[in-house]
């Protein structure tokens, strides 16, 4: 199946399951990033259909995790673009979303798409990780997502000190992430939690077959 046929069926399936008006919106935030792309870099995806499989299908994949639907605040920690909090706060509006990033200008676009989309359960924060989640908002989230590229321990030490005792954080990784659990285990144990499992995020889509989330409990 080549990546324009799995972005129709995406988008078919997307419609069926959250409705034309969500779709339509999720659909938007891809559209304004790839156009805005050109003049600032947010992603080195430039396919409209590549996008909406290796960002929009694969940041809505942790949707289909209980820990996901059991949270109400979530962090999304390097968020970049946008991918996967803003999109989250698009598809799931009945929970409030912290988007943090260290470069601010990122940020500023995401506070427009979301005052233009009309997303209101978000708020971006510009702080880097490891400064924030020392400080008002340690401990403060039921959950904590990451896509930022950085290894398994890297993103443990910056990420679970935001989730509180009996959170989660779940890490997006690619086919490596057996070796990042190893070399992740001290830290994440230091940090009062433990590596649960790992659930493939790819959905039935070649673009993305090697994506999993890593669920880790504290």
């Amino acid at each position: 199946m080549t990546v324009r046929e799995e972005a129709h069926n995406y988008i078919e399936e997307l419609r069926r399951t959250r409705g034309s008006e969500t779709a339509d919106k999720l659909l938007s935030y891809i559209d304004m990033a790839l156009e805005r792309n050109e003049h600032i870099n947010l992603t080195a995806i430039r396919d409209r259909d590549e996008a909406v499989i290796k960002h929009l299908a694969d940041s809505l994949s942790i949707s289909e995790l209980p820990e996901f639907w059991d949270a109400q605040n979530i962090i999304d920690v390097g968020t970049g673009a946008g991918f996967p909090g803003a999109l989250l706060a698009i598809a799931c509006p009945e929970k409030y979303f912290v988007l943090l990033d260290s470069t601010r200008k990122r940020l500023r676009v995401i506070d427009e798409f979301a005052e233009t989309l009309g997303i209101n359960n978000l708020m971006t924060v510009h702080a880097r990780a490891e400064e924030a989640n020392r400080q008002e908002m340690h401990e403060s989230f039921d959950l904590c997502v990451s896509r930022a590229v950085a290894n398994l321990t890297t993103l443990s030490s910056w990420c679970l000190p935001f989730v509180r005792k009996g959170g989660t954080f779940v890490a997006y990784k690619g086919e490596n992430y057996a070796d990042e659990i190893e070399a992740a285990s001290p830290t994440v144990a230091k940090l009062g939690a433990a590596f649960d499992r790992a659930v493939p995020a790819d959905s039935g889509y070649d673009s993305i077959k090697d994506h999993v989330l890593l669920v880790i409990n504290k």
